[in-house]
């Protein structure tokens, strides 16, 4: 059986490539990481369709995208009974590792460009097979798939639309909570719960707080997160004052991310959020673990303020149990000074 980039020495694309699928089901942050490879694609086919199915909780991120033509929802779940029938596509593009989207992709596609799903019979069917290259960017990671295409990226920037209908809705809020007088700081709290080792302890965040609101008399604090987070939220709140606002589990993702894009300044662990408002270009201040560096994931080519704060102890001797509480208020200070007066941090 051919191993790794042996596939795709042995193989030329067959054209014409009038129709690409994108196959990404993962959380939040993962499926906007494949935004890069989306642009390089379209670029390199301009009047291809270009088709992104992704899992159904995740699908909304990538709605608008002018990069493709339809997105759709898919599971592994779903995938087996799917494909037998309908339009099939010239090429596709299959991230992770799940073989039932891998059958899909081989039912569907001409061409598949995967990585290996550990099912000899459908990975011996792939046009080409992404191997492992070792810790890179997680946006560099995912261009490895253009490879096979001698397809050059066309930016690293993540991206993400934004509607008229959601700026609107935020509009309405702005102007209901003080209008444009404030300088809005946002406060993302909290990672997923299988990753809550990555939060920043809630007292820190109460001192960053505390800091900003005397520091800054016309600031105003936004605290957003998802349901589970609501209850940390309002606690936070509520000890900030009337100046600070708990957003999380009141809006919906969309709606939250319309709030972001009138940020001042995003301040956030390292979580599907952060990733969007880097793909909003929102100013920003990140703090990452030590099991997941900022190198590794912070926004590339960000268009504006962008403070990554980094756990310090080394990846060699990171585990979970290193709390983030090493990260120290003064660090993460010293970012937001830097993003709100344009002084060097």
């Amino acid at each position: 059986m051919l191993q790794g980039n042996e596939l795709s020495e042995k193989r030329s694309l067959v054209g014409p490539i009038r129709r690409i699928l994108v196959i990404n089901v993962a959380r939040i942050g993962d499926t906007i990481l494949v935004v890069p490879v989306l642009r390089a694609l379209r670029a390199a086919y301009p009047v291809a369709e270009i088709v992104c199915l992704a899992h159904p909780k995740r699908l909304e991120v990538l709605r608008g995208l002018p990069l493709i033509d339809r997105c759709a929802a898919i599971s592994k779940k779903t995938a087996p009974f799917r494909g037998r029938f309908g339009q099939r596509y010239d090429l596709a593009l299959v991230f992770g590792h799940e073989p039932a989207l891998h059958a899909y992709a081989l039912r569907v596609a001409r061409q598949v460009i995967a990585l290996p799903c550990g099912k000899q019979k459908l990975d011996a069917r792939l046009f080409a097979m992404i191997s492992d290259q070792g810790m890179r960017h997680a946006v560099h990671d995912r261009l490895r798939w253009l490879a096979p295409l001698s397809i050059p990226a066309a930016g690293l920037r993540l991206d993400y639309q934004v509607t008229e209908d959601e700026r609107r809705m935020a509009s309405e809020w702005i102007a209901a909570h003080g209008g444009g007088q404030w300088v809005r700081i946002g406060f993302q709290i909290a990672s997923f719960p299988t990753k809550a080792y990555r939060n920043w302890p809630r007292e820190n965040f109460q001192q960053l707080g505390e800091r900003l609101l005397v520091r800054f008399p016309d600031a105003q604090i936004l605290i957003f997160g998802d349901r589970p987070d609501a209850a940390a939220g309002e606690s936070l709140a509520r000890v900030l004052g009337e100046r600070c606002h708990c957003l999380a589990g009141k809006f919906s993702l969309r709606q939250t991310l319309a709030l972001m894009e009138n940020l001042d300044l995003y301040i956030g662990v390292d979580t599907g959020p952060t990733h969007l408002a880097g793909a909003l270009g929102v100013p920003m201040v990140a703090l990452y673990h030590c099991l997941h560096p900022g190198r590794f994931l912070a926004p590339l080519e960000h268009p504006s303020y962008l403070g990554v704060v980094e756990h310090p102890v080394a990846l060699a001797d990171a585990t979970t149990a290193c709390t983030m509480a090493a990260i120290s208020v003064d660090a993460v200070w010293a970012h937001v000074e830097a993003a709100l007066t344009g002084e060097a941090a």
